[in-house]
């Protein structure tokens, strides 16, 4: 019988069933959608007859409609026959009770295939070790960015004068309220989200430590082959209606990842590999003369060739998901792995990697990436659609960073909001070490100069710095559940902020809803998204997720979101609704101290609580406290990569590197 990797159908079974734990416990961990207040998801009976069966619950990850997780069995040719018992055993019981259970099953040898088996294994992590060797900053790329950085941060500082604002905050006596710290820098994982538990080990020693290294980058390459192959039958029913990267299945690789021990840039290394395997299928087939066959045919052929092969028959997946691999770094990929990747994808060759890195190295070959691998239309930097739709004028993807056109399955988007200048759009945000595909959004510049001008005229002035001497700042941020007394001249002083403001966030609003359009029509590739903004950028974020979850599933295109100093009210917003469109981790950073963000928006609007300056009760939300690296609203444009640094998004549970806990 044909096989799809060199793991024995023991070892197969016991990945998938693996992975769907790792899926239905990412959302257990995201909004806790099927316990209730006072009960855990994961304190369900476990039970096939249980009220919470599978069966009984279409919207979980695992069941059958979702198409989450049996392409992912069929790819591993699971037989179907376990399906539904495996789902049952993922949805309905703590993944605690069965983790181990299938990490002994996944290390279990075959004496049989064993000495073949290991030399694949073996062959498949060096090239992922040789992958992420390559994917690594050099520390003196990283100390010029952190010199950049720190010089932009002088620069806004002297154009701020945050300096000058802060010593007078403190001596008018403000203080910050800190909350109890923890013995070490980061939450314990009983404590992660919302008080609630995950109930597994981040690291279950003991199965673990049966593993080699190379079966758990094979299960993983394996894994991560069968989710962006789609190999799903014809079902009408099935609520995944898009082909591509599923943000669910990346968050569920990354619990898995964590589980196994593994260094998430290791399967970030092994994302980059299966792109360039898809160039070098693609680039295969264009040299290929022999006579078209039969899509059944090729699909067997694909099938026994290896891991991959299978994903580039369903329409088109991988051609879809990479959106723009470019000719360099292809080249450079494809050579230094046409070796190992040749003998585990024998229906390629070596000569056919190596054939797909020298057609890369060309001009015509260039052409004929971008054509292959490009996302829709003309991509994120091409998608200046709408961009006069609601009264937005500018609305503009602008690259970031070096990791474009190199095989990145994964999109990050910036969104700044506190700008004194066009370049506030992206220095924020240069020199951030990652291995995501970047990209900082540039919106109404006109309109957010303004308002944020003004209000740092304001903050300048005689006037601001005579209230801030008085303490009436620190009334203000004291009494924000309570109806407020603001002092007359306080309201007198801000008049002339309001209508900048006001006009500030409708367009947020709706460039939320224009971001929202981006991402449904599939510019950035249909790979999973990571959003992170500050200010007035952080709302328009909030509102892309409101205006998702309005829509039907939609809940696979976010992985991962990060909110700072939101101008966002806590009551009147559909914060619930907005959580269930991200699939990670989805973190509201605050100051409780900024007081800038208080006065900008009002008192009408303080009463209903506001995001920005204090936690949302609202379970799978990490409030982070940063008040301790905030000196004023502004310091945002030179804070925010500091915060995201010390936020280890990579990480699957919430941490949180600073002196103060997460709520």
């Amino acid at each position: 019988m044909a096989t799809t990797s060199c793991l024995t159908p023991t070892q197969r079974y016991a990945a998938g069933a693996l992975f769907a734990l790792a899926l239905h416990q990412a959302q257990v961990n995201q909004t806790r959608p099927l316990g209730s207040d006072d009960e855990s998801a994961d304190d369900r009976p476990s039970s096939c007859g249980s009220t919470d069966s599978v069966a009984n619950h279409p919207d979980l990850w695992v069941h059958e409609l979702s198409g989450l997780v049996r392409p992912v069995f069929r790819f591993l040719e699971i037989e179907s026959v376990a399906w539904s018992g495996l789902e049952e055993t993922a949805g309905s019981s703590p993944a605690k009770h069965h983790v181990g259970a299938f990490l002994r099953l996944l290390a279990e040898e075959n004496d049989g295939t064993t000495s073949q088996n290991s030399d694949q294994e073996l062959a498949l992590s060096r090239a992922v070790d040789a992958m992420w060797r390559s994917m690594e900053k050099s520390s003196e790329s990283s100390e010029s960015k952190k010199e950049k950085h720190r010089e932009y941060e002088s620069e806004c500082r002297e154009k701020c004068s945050t300096a000058e604002v802060q010593s007078n905050m403190e001596a008018a006596g403000v203080k910050t309220q800190v909350p109890p710290k923890t013995d070490g820098d980061s939450l314990p994982i009983e404590d992660a989200v919302d008080g609630s538990s995950s109930n597994v080990d981040e690291n279950p020693i003991e199965e673990v430590m049966m593993l080699s290294y190379q079966r758990k980058v094979t299960a993983l390459y394996v894994l991560l082959s069968a989710c962006l192959a789609d190999t799903h039958a014809d079902n009408k029913k099935c609520t995944r209606k898009r082909k591509g990267y599923d943000a669910r299945h990346r968050v569920a690789l990354r619990l898995l990842a964590t589980w196994l021990d593994v260094k998430w840039i290791k399967v970030e290394a092994i994302e980059t590999m299966v792109a360039c395997s898809a160039m070098a299928l693609a680039k295969t087939e264009e040299l290929n003369e022999e006579q078209p066959q039969s899509s059944d045919s090729k699909w067997a052929k694909w099938k026994r060739g290896g891991i991959i092969g299978a994903a580039a028959l369903t329409g088109g997946t991988l051609m879809a998901i990479t959106g723009g691999l470019a000719a360099p770094a292809i080249a450079a990929g494809l050579g230094a792995l046409a070796p190992t990747l040749g003998t585990l994808i024998p229906v390629i060759g070596a000569s056919g990697f190596a054939a797909a890195a020298g057609a890369a190295g060309t001009v015509a070959g260039s052409v004929a990436v971008a054509a292959s691998f490009g996302a829709a239309g003309a991509g994120l930097t091409g998608s200046k659609m709408a961009r006069r739709t609601g009264n937005v004028d500018e609305f503009e993807f602008r690259p970031l960073g070096e990791n474009h056109n190199q095989g990145r399955l994964a999109v990050e988007i910036m969104v700044s909001g506190f700008v004194f200048d066009k370049e506030d759009f992206v220095r924020p945000w240069e020199g951030q070490d990652d291995n995501l595909e970047r990209y900082a959004l540039q919106w109404e510049s006109k309109n957010l100069i303004a308002v944020s001008t003004a209000i740092q005229d304001w903050l300048t002035s005689r006037i601001a710095m005579e209230l801030m001497k008085q303490g009436a700042m620190l009334t203000v941020l004291s009494t924000l559940l309570a109806a407020l007394a603001w002092p007359v001249t306080l309201l007198a002083a801000t008049d002339f902020i309001d209508s900048k403001w006001t006009i500030a966030v409708d367009r947020s609003d709706k460039a939320g809803r224009l971001l929202a359009e981006v991402l449904l029509k599939g510019f950035h590739g249909n790979r999973p998204v990571t959003l992170v903004g500050y200010s007035l950028g952080a709302r328009v974020i909030f509102k892309c997720l409101q205006f998702l979850a309005e829509t039907e599933n939609n809940a696979e295109l976010v992985e991962r979101v990060v909110l700072l100093g939101a101008p966002i009210s806590i009551k009147d917003e559909k914060w619930g609704a907005a959580r269930k469109m991200v699939a990670g981790r989805f973190v509201n950073a605050y100051s409780t101290n900024d007081w800038t963000l208080g006065v900008a928006f009002r008192a009408s609007l303080l009463t209903q609580g506001l995001a920005g300056i204090q936690p949302i009760d609202v379970p799978g939300i990490e409030n982070v406290d940063v008040t301790d690296l905030i000196e004023g609203h502004s310091s945002y444009l030179w804070t925010t990569q500091r915060i995201i640094e010390l936020l280890e998004l990579d990480a699957y549970y919430p941490v949180f590197r600073g002196s103060k806990r997460i709520e």
